[in-house]
């Protein structure tokens, strides 16, 4: 495992990090308790040095299982969770339908005190806005909490963990604009390159380090889903995928046989190797969700990098053929 500086923080992470959500919620197939802790460890042995949670991943239980997994590995790991969600609010949550959300200082204080205690920590190492709109982060009340919250080593450093369909590229542009936080999370893939591609030079101007999600763009960019468009449970969070949308991805992967062409390794690696060779990113999320997918994934810090070439060619099929066949579905109101 290689390991990166979190843009101008001090807190240095792990190239492949671990989304705690999937062995959080259902929302990325089904992972009883027991075995979502043995992923945690077994991801820490490999190297893992980096675990993203939420307070709202099943109401608090995403910071509650990393803590019983990694407690004795406190001081060895960053902890990175994410407010803004009222999961305090008992009125019943129909889906996957957004929450309440709560800026508000006191709100704020709150939310990290009792991810504190879930976390059973003293200190967060990442305390990230959740899918913050334009007007959360052009609070100054909200910052001046985080850098209340900072000064009283409760939090080492804030960041931003974006949409995209809830908050995007005004929200990056802005946060890491006009605010001084360490890091923005956001969604990038071989198939999915914007808005994500005109984040770079904003945080490299602004030393932001970039956190990087879904690389393989709701399971598209593995082998396992090469030839067949992947079909998901009812409740499943990738089910809201346009089933057009997934056909049309499958048939994507056809244009990208050059990449493995020249670069002998399995999609699934090359995915996360494609992620990892823009310098601002700084450590990519992929799902895990089982032994097998985290030793491949964790093992993609190691491999080559797609050469400058394919790079080139990669961005040129995705602003030449990729978004045009995307377009319509765009239209429609069908994509991601």
């Amino acid at each position: 495992m290689q390991y990166k500086q979190l843009g101008k923080s001090d807190l240095k992470v792990s190239e492949v990090g671990f989304g705690v959500w999937t062995v959080a919620t259902n929302w990325w197939g089904r992972i009883e308790p027991e075995d979502g802790v043995k992923l945690l460890q077994d991801a820490f042995e490999l190297g893992v040095t980096l675990f993203d949670t939420a307070d709202t991943y099943s109401d608090g239980f995403g910071e509650e299982i990393l803590a019983k997994a990694l407690a004795e590995h406190r001081k060895e790991v960053v902890y990175a969770t994410k407010f803004g969600y009222d999961i305090y609010d008992t009125t019943p949550r129909e889906g996957h339908k957004e929450r309440t959300q709560k800026f508000e200082p006191e709100f704020v204080r709150y939310a990290c005190e009792q991810s504190l205690r879930r976390l059973k920590t003293d200190y967060i190492d990442l305390y990230q806005l959740h899918n913050p709109r334009v007007t959360a982060i052009q609070r100054d009340d909200v910052f001046a909490t985080l850098e209340d919250l900072i000064a009283e080593g409760k939090i080492r450093y804030y960041g931003a963990a974006l949409g995209p369909d809830i908050g995007w590229f005004e929200e990056g542009a802005t946060f890491m604009g006009e605010r001084k936080g360490a890091s923005v999370q956001i969604i990038y893939s071989i198939i999915e390159q914007q808005p994500a591609r005109d984040f770079f030079p904003i945080a490299q101007e602004n030393e932001i380090g970039l956190l990087s999600r879904v690389p393989h763009a709701s399971e598209i960019l593995t082998e396992k889903f090469r030839n067949t468009p992947p079909v998901f449970e009812a409740g499943d969070h990738r089910a809201h995928r346009n089933q057009a949308w997934l056909d049309e991805a499958v048939r994507k992967l056809e244009e990208l046989r050059f990449l493995q062409n020249h670069h002998a390794l399995d999609l699934d690696q090359l995915a996360i190797s494609f992620a990892l060779s823009e310098p601002s990113i700084c450590s990519v999320l992929p799902n895990i969700t089982t032994t097998e997918n985290l030793k491949v994934y964790t093992a993609a810090s190691e491999v080559e990098r797609p050469c400058n070439d394919c790079l080139v060619q990669l961005q040129t099929l995705f602003d030449e053929v990729f978004t045009k066949e995307l377009a319509p579905l765009d239209k429609a109101g069908k994509s991601r």
